[in-house]
C-alpha cells in the first residue's frame, strides 16, 4: 500500500483522491497547505490522518511515498524538485512545469535519486480517448486529415488563471490537454501559431491556434473564458469523423463513418481520474520511474510546443 501526501488543498485534490481510493493499492496519509487551518479542515472533511501547515512538514513525513502537487502551475516544478530530494515519488498535476527546460531537469533529478514522476494527464487514459485513438489505428474513419478541439470555462473558475507570476493564461492551463492529445495520437507537431485576446494583466483570457503535425494532420485548437464554445474534439477522416465530447475528461466517443448509423462507445464513471491512478499504481508496483503512457519525452514535447505559441503570440 502506497501512501500519499497531497500537498495543496486545490479544487482538483478531492477528486484525484475520491479517483485514488476508488482505484485501490495506495491510501491518503496526509494533506498540507500554507494554512494549518485549511489543511485541517480538508483532512476532516475527507479523512486524513495528519494535516500540516506547510508543504515543507509534508515533505519531511517519512511515512509518505508518493507526493501528489495540485498547487498553481508556477509551483509544480519548485515542489516537485523539493519532494524528489527528500526521495519521494512524484505526480504533479499538469503542465508539470512552466518551461521544458524545468521539466527537463526534473526527469533528470528523477532518474539520479531513482524515483517515480508522472504529470498528471489524466486524458490519456480514458477509455473514450482509448476508443478513438483504436478507431483511427483501424481506419474506421479513414486517415485523420484535420482535427477541431474547443474548451470554455467561466472566468470565475480559478481566481489565479489570470496571474502569470502563478503560471495562469488559458493556454498553459487547457492548451495543456489538446496539445497532449495531439502529440499521442499523431506525433510531433511540426509548426503551430496563435492569437490571443489578453485578460488585462498580462495572461491571456482566450486564443485560437492553428497548425500541423509531422504526419500531415491540420488542427485548430480554441479556448475561451469569454465565449461559450460547443466543448469537444472532432477529427475528420476521408471516410468520416470522429467526435470527442468534453475530451479532456470524456465519457463516450462516436465515430460518424460513412454510409452507416453513428457508433457509440459510452463508458459511464463516477470519476473519470481513476483509470490515472490505477495506472500510477501500477507503474509504483512495477518499480518504473517514468510512465509508459505519459512519457518524459510527451511532457516535455508539449511544454517546448506551448514556450513556441507564446512567442509567435498574434
Amino acid at each position: 500500500m502506497f501512501h500519499y501526501g497531497f500537498l495543496s488543498t486545490s479544487s482538483i485534490a478531492p477528486r484525484f483522491l475520491a479517483a485514488l481510493r476508488e482505484a485501490g493499492g495506495a491510501e491518503a496519509a496526509a494533506v498540507s497547505s500554507r494554512s494549518l487551518d485549511k489543511a485541517r479542515q480538508f483532512a476532516g472533511q475527507y479523512g486524513i490522518p495528519r494535516a500540516y501547515g506547510s508543504h515543507e512538514a509534508l515533505l519531511d513525513d517519512p511515512d509518505i511515498d508518493v507526493v501528489y502537487i495540485s498547487t498553481v502551475n508556477a509551483l509544480h516544478a519548485p515542489w516537485a524538485r523539493a519532494a524528489l530530494e527528500r526521495g519521494k515519488h512524484v505526480v504533479c498535476e499538469k503542465p508539470l512545469a512552466v518551461s521544458s527546460a524545468e521539466a527537463r531537469a526534473l526527469f533528470a533529478l528523477a532518474r539520479e535519486r531513482g524515483r517515480f514522476l508522472m504529470e498528471a494527464q489524466k486524458m490519456l487514459f480514458l477509455p473514450a480517448v482509448e476508443a478513438v485513438r483504436d478507431w483511427i489505428a483501424a481506419g474506421a474513419a479513414g486517415p485523420v486529415h484535420l482535427v477541431e478541439f474547443r474548451h470554455s470555462f467561466p472566468p470565475s473558475y480559478n481566481s489565479w488563471m489570470f496571474d502569470p507570476a502563478a503560471g495562469g493564461g488559458t493556454l498553459l492551463s487547457s492548451g495543456i490537454y489538446a496539445v497532449e492529445l495531439l502529440l499521442w495520437l499523431f506525433g510531433p507537431i511540426r509548426a503551430c501559431a496563435g492569437a490571443r485576446t489578453d485578460a488585462g494583466t498580462g495572461a491571456e483570457c482566450q486564443y485560437v491556434l492553428s497548425g500541423e503535425t509531422e504526419s500531415g494532420v491540420l488542427f485548430t485548437i480554441a479556448n475561451s473564458t469569454k465565449a461559450m464554445l460547443q466543448d469537444g474534439a472532432r477529427l475528420y477522416g476521408a471516410r468520416g469523423w470522429m467526435d470527442l465530447p468534453d475530451y479532456w475528461k470524456a465519457r463516450r466517443a462516436v465515430l460518424h463513418g460513412e454510409g452507416r448509423a453513428p457508433e457509440e462507445a459510452c463508458f459511464p464513471c463516477e470519476h473519470e481520474l481513476v483509470y490515472e491512478a490505477r495506472h500510477i499504481v501500477q507503474c509504483l508496483e512495477q518499480g518504473r520511474l517514468t510512465s509508459p503512457v505519459v512519457t518524459e519525452a510527451l511532457t516535455v514535447s508539449a511544454i517546448e510546443t506551448l514556450e513556441r505559441i507564446q512567442r509567435a503570440w498574434l
